[in-house]
């Protein structure tokens, strides 16, 4: 059988805990029921006096009026200094730390907290002071440093990017935040193992070394990414690699094509004295004088790649680019090269060797350009800014991006067959090449604290050599002898 309405109702009021009367109205009762007692007893005191009932009536009524007095007093120095202590302890909690307790003395029990909530909102103050300078430190450390970093929540979706991960996708940071991993193109970052090196599909032919960790943003996990690019180490290892491997191979063959080019001329300035027909003496001279040349030759390929291992550091001064790049220009004869001059920009450099740099590479491009299948035409038989495509020509810019100085060759030859292999020591696709130039300009910017990057043109036919210099070069940069 269900219970009726009124029943239920009033087992709940049963069941509820009875409301406590706030603190204040509890004061006010008990200094009530403590005034309470004296009153009746003065006032029968006062009663029983051989007085008027006009004067027994304002005795007692000073009595009652001086009784509110003291209680209103006895409430205001109870209740007030609490309140006073609950709105500091509410500033706390707000954030603000400026409100301190009144009455803050020693050997008294409310002056003892009192001192104990403004020694917690000093603590606090300190606290929040030191915290908030901490995260200013850590966004301008992470701000400044020139590695990209990222944090993923657990949707994958970025919450955080530094300027340097701005720069290598090439947005703002308002463009970014928000969008997942795989918008991104850093999902390879998030999935591979901890720790490794992965090709993340952008940033030329940097190899990213990646390193994962977590922390908890307001108790939600997040994903710490940090890559680092380790293009520019493995090629500095490299290059001592390949210094070694000259210095050896250079001094072994050096010991042997001396005596051998030695031999065989004195072999050659014998050969008229001896007793040999026609034909015999002729294969001996022809023999005799393809192993002078190909010691002659090889030797000139030793010395070339001995300047490579034997590159010394950059020598800084003030240097113009337009005066730099006027004069390489002068320079290549071969080739029509066209100046478009960039902003007036001063770079501290070694002029000598930015000078040798740009005379490889507009070498380089000029060879292109000449090529034999370089005289061709449009499909559609338009005209651009670098001439007609049947003129070998090359042209030669700078424009300023950020603090770098970004200058640009390109050619109309046929361009890059095989970009993967531009970099790579001894490789050439030139009959009398040696593999040393593009080596050797790249080394060079390096050595500045810049980059090189080959590319075919986009669009166009023949190739885009972009040549990145800061403008004061980092510390620490530059080559060993």
């Amino acid at each position: 059988m269900g219970s009726s309405p009124d029943v239920s109702e009033s087992c709940k009021r049963k069941l509820r805990k009875p409301r406590r009367a706030p603190f204040e109205r509890r004061v006010a009762r008990f200094s009530v029921l403590l005034a309470v007692p004296g009153l009746l007893v003065s006032g029968i005191l006062i009663w029983l006096q051989p007085w008027s009932i006009a004067w027994k009536l304002v005795v007692l009524g000073v009595e009652v009026l001086a009784c509110l007095l003291i209680g209103t007093a006895l409430h205001d120095l109870i209740v007030r200094p609490l309140q006073t202590l609950a709105n500091v302890v509410g500033a706390l909690r707000e954030e603000d730390y400026s409100f301190r307790a009144r009455l803050a003395v020693p050997s008294d029990a409310l002056g003892e907290l009192s001192v104990e909530v403004n020694a917690l909102a000093d603590l606090l103050a300190q606290h929040h002071t030191g915290a908030a300078e901490a995260t200013a430190l850590l966004q301008r450390v992470v701000g400044e440093v020139d590695i990209p970093i990222f944090a993923f929540d657990p949707t994958t979706a970025l919450r955080l990017v530094n300027s340097a991960g701005e720069k290598l996708l090439q947005q703002s940071s308002a463009q970014l935040l928000g969008k997942t991993a795989s918008d991104l193109a850093l999902q390879n970052a998030l999935s591979c193992e901890n720790e490794t090196l992965v090709p993340l599909g952008f940033g030329g032919e940097a190899r990213w070394f990646v390193r994962r960790s977590s922390f908890r943003q307001e108790g939600v996990p997040h994903t710490l990414v940090v890559l680092s690019d380790v293009s520019r180490p493995l090629r500095e290892e490299e290059r001592r690699a390949w210094q070694r491997l000259i210095r050896v191979m250079g001094h072994e063959l050096n010991n042997s094509l001396a005596p051998i080019k030695s031999i065989a001329g004195s072999l050659s300035a014998r050969l008229p004295a001896t007793s040999l027909d026609a034909d015999q003496r002729q294969d001996f001279e022809r023999g005799l004088s393809i192993i002078e040349t190909r010691a002659a030759s090889l030797n000139r390929f030793l010395q070339a790649y001995r300047q490579l291992a034997q590159m010394p550091p950059p020598v800084l001064q003030q240097c113009s680019v337009s005066t730099l790049a006027k004069r390489v220009a002068a320079v290549e004869t071969r080739v029509d090269v066209t100046v478009i001059p960039g902003p007036d920009i001063t770079l501290m450099a070694d002029p000598d060797q930015l000078e040798q740099m740009l005379i490889n590479l507009l070498r380089n491009a000029a060879e292109a350009a000449l090529e034999p299948s370089n005289a061709r035409e449009n499909s559609n038989g338009s005209t651009n800014l670098y001439a007609s495509q049947s003129e070998p020509q090359i042209v030669l810019t700078w424009q300023l991006a950020d603090k770098d100085l970004v200058l640009t060759i390109e050619d109309n030859g046929p361009g890059l067959m095989n970009p993967s292999n531009v970099f790579v020591p001894f490789y050439t696709t030139k009959p009398g090449g040696s593999g040393i130039g593009l080596i050797l300009s790249r080394q060079i910017c390096e050595a500045h604290g810049g980059s090189v990057e080959l590319g075919n043109r986009v669009g166009k036919r023949g190739c885009a050599v972009k040549v990145t210099l800061p403008r004061t070069m980092p510390p620490g940069n530059g080559l060993g002898t």
